[in-house]
């Protein structure tokens, strides 16, 4: 439960101590933090995925998580982002066209939750870049890196997917061994996350462990002119390096992270019967590991 007012955020998270699910990111999302954005391309189609991920490693009985996840490909670029947290953004957009209150404001918002996914990944902007924009607590970071793609060797097995005919690939990207399925009838080198390179859409992928994998549910080509949206005002440039330092150690400590970088939002832990939990951590298990 959110409540806002003008001087502090006051933040509660309740939930159970024997929990099998992992805790989405806390996000603390004002009037402040939705600006205008920009068109910086045209769109083609839009695909969405269901993406499932273990986040918790160190139990047996982990069971994986699922998002529903959007991919905007547009003629130059395209955008992967979480649907909740688009909806989200969407209602909050709305209240402040209203000028509602921050109380009101936060009772819309809360609806959706706290998204797992809240990153967006524009890959090829600026040209030959991967920015990635994200949103902790109440910090907006970008990250931009050099647009590395996935060395893929193409296999000779088929399947039908969406009833599309698609081809199997294999990888090794970023720390995790990836097959993927994609499919020429489609013939646009993308797919979702960072994952593309292929002479088609990738409908599915997942990694060898079966801790990430995304499955194509649906897809929607554009009949009239829609801008690919971009807005990075206000956002702190950060590397990769640090950028992967900072979620670790939210992720270890999100309380002490809360209380060091916003002193104005208090957030409160407590299990099912309404005990605090002390050292409270949240699961980490991010899709990018150094390869060793």
């Amino acid at each position: 439960m959110m409540k806002l007012n003008k001087k502090i955020l006051t933040l509660m998270l309740v939930f159970g101590v024997c929990a099998t699910a992992a805790v989405a990111q806390i996000t603390v999302v004002t009037g402040d933090n939705i600006k205008k954005s920009e068109p910086i391309d045209e769109l083609v189609f839009r695909a969405q995925y269901e993406l499932k991920m273990l986040e918790d490693t160190t139990r047996s009985d982990s069971k994986p998580n699922s998002e529903t996840m959007m991919l905007e490909v547009g003629k130059k670029s395209s955008l992967f982002y979480g649907y909740t947290t688009y909806l989200r953004d969407s209602v909050l957009m709305e209240d402040v066209k209203n000028n509602v209150s921050q109380e009101l404001m936060a009772e819309h918002t809360s609806a959706y939750g706290n998204a797992r996914i809240t990153y967006r990944i524009y890959k090829n902007h600026p040209a030959g870049k991967v920015t990635t924009l994200d949103r902790i607590v109440t910090t907006n970071f970008r990250c931009e890196e050099k647009n590395d793609k996935p060395q893929w060797t193409l296999l000779p097995d088929t399947a039908t997917i969406l009833t599309y005919r698609c081809q199997k690939a294999s990888c090794r990207f970023r720390g995790r061994n990836y097959t993927a399925w994609y499919t020429t009838e489609i013939p646009v080198s993308e797919g979702p996350w960072k994952l593309c390179g292929l002479p088609g859409l990738i409908l599915k992928a997942e990694d060898n462990r079966g801790h990430y994998s995304f499955l194509c549910t649906g897809l929607q080509q554009f009949k009239e002119s829609k801008p690919l949206l971009f807005n990075a005002k206000g956002y702190e440039s950060i590397s990769r390096k640090d950028l992967d330092k900072i979620y670790e150690r939210y992720f270890k400590d999100p309380v002490g992270y809360v209380a060091s970088t916003a002193p104005n939002v208090k957030v409160t832990v407590k299990d099912e019967h309404g005990n605090p939990i002390k050292n409270y951590t949240i699961p980490y298990n991010p899709i990018e590991l150094p390869d060793k």
